[in-house]
């Protein structure tokens, strides 16, 4: 299972992140997203937990706990498709 977590701070790290879920089960893989352009961490990621027990009980459990000051948003992650808001438009402009 896919799961979300938001603000994280900018000071954490993939094996601190990783040791939060890890205490309520396995954890697969965890992807801390980055600025392209300063490496900056953005504040959110994703961890992948196999078994879909552990991974509502982590959501569960990590959801509103704090990390350097900081109360972290934990949920399922929705895939690519079904995500909304933001984006460019992509369409063609009138230019006179």
């Amino acid at each position: 299972m896919n799961i979300y977590v938001g603000n994280l701070p900018k000071s954490t790290n993939e094996d601190e992140v990783r040791g939060l879920f890890e205490k309520h089960g396995v954890v697969a893989d965890v992807k801390l997203i980055k600025d392209q352009y300063t490496r900056d961490l953005r504040g959110f990621g994703f961890i992948e937990m196999p078994a879909k027990a552990e991974a509502l009980k982590a959501i569960q459990e990590v959801n509103g706990t704090e990390l350097d000051g900081r109360s972290l948003i934990v949920n399922e992650a929705k895939p690519r498709g079904e995500r909304s808001g933001g984006g460019r438009g992509g369409g063609q402009r009138n230019r006179w």
